[in-house]
């Protein structure tokens, strides 16, 4: 049984944003999630359809001839780095602001590269 990953580094939108479309295709075949993702209105959904498209697209390249059986094995999404900004408040003070980013990962079965 061999995995083929797909992972999207830095993506500008924080992990909690995305998190539950992950709950949602874990476990689905490849076509059955990207056809969830499709009719959700969500940009954290559009994120994770476009990994979920790459993750296909390297099976495909390592040689898996019917990539519409890939099994989503692995979902996950991680906080990233945050960028740190400073606004500024009332007497002098200052508010930090927390631009997060997060790391989507997505695992495939790919069972004919065994």
């Amino acid at each position: 049984m061999a995995v083929v990953k797909a992972i999207h580094r830095h993506a500008r939108i924080s992990a909690t944003k995305v998190r539950p479309f992950a709950d949602l295709v874990r476990g689905m075949t490849a076509e059955q999630g990207l056809q969830a993702l499709a009719f959700v209105p969500n940009r954290g959904a559009r994120y994770l359809e476009q990994v979920l498209k790459s993750a296909v697209a390297n099976a495909e390249d390592r040689g898996v001839r019917s990539p519409d059986r890939l099994k989503i094995l692995e979902c996950r999404v991680d906080g990233g780095p945050m960028m740190k900004r400073i606004q500024p408040r009332a007497r002098g003070m200052a508010f930090t602001i927390r631009r997060r980013t997060a790391h989507i990962y997505i695992g495939v079965d790919a069972p004919e590269l065994g």
